[in-house]
């Protein structure tokens, strides 16, 4: 059964672990749950990156042997919903780390909070509002 305490993972392809790592764990504040450091023939390096105690993660990827670029959409989206306003500071941090500020797609993530790309384009929202 699926209710709250189910864990989730999202996994997506990045270019270049140590750039995601620092934009996700020195940037966003995230925590690294794990990291892969031996290079073994045939397998994915991982970074995976998530809250202390939270029932979720990123699984960062890259395949040296056959990597796979990483092809984000505008509408490929991570919102945080802060629920108070987004300090400047922390975006300030995210571009400091790799991240790049830029216009939303929809006007309603410009309307409510602040959109940067991290370092394989995908997009992190920070949100003003509250989810619920």
């Amino acid at each position: 059964m699926i209710d709250a305490a189910t864990h989730v993972r999202v996994a997506r392809p990045s270019r270049d672990l140590a750039a995601a790592e620092h934009f996700y764990v020195a940037g966003l504040g995230l925590e690294v749950r794990w990291r892969s450091t031996d290079r073994v023939s045939g397998e994915h390096d991982l970074l995976m990156v998530g809250p202390v105690g939270g029932g979720w993660h990123f699984e960062l990827t890259h395949d040296p042997e056959a990597p796979v670029e990483p092809t984000p959409t505008v509408d490929d989206l991570f919102v945080v919903y802060l629920g108070r306003p987004v300090e400047e500071a922390l975006v300030d941090r995210l571009t400091a780390h790799g991240g790049t500020r830029v216009a939303a797609h929809n006007p309603y993530w410009d309307e409510h909070g602040v959109t940067v790309a991290d370092p394989d384009g995908y997009r992190l929202v920070l949100c003003s509002r509250t989810w619920e």
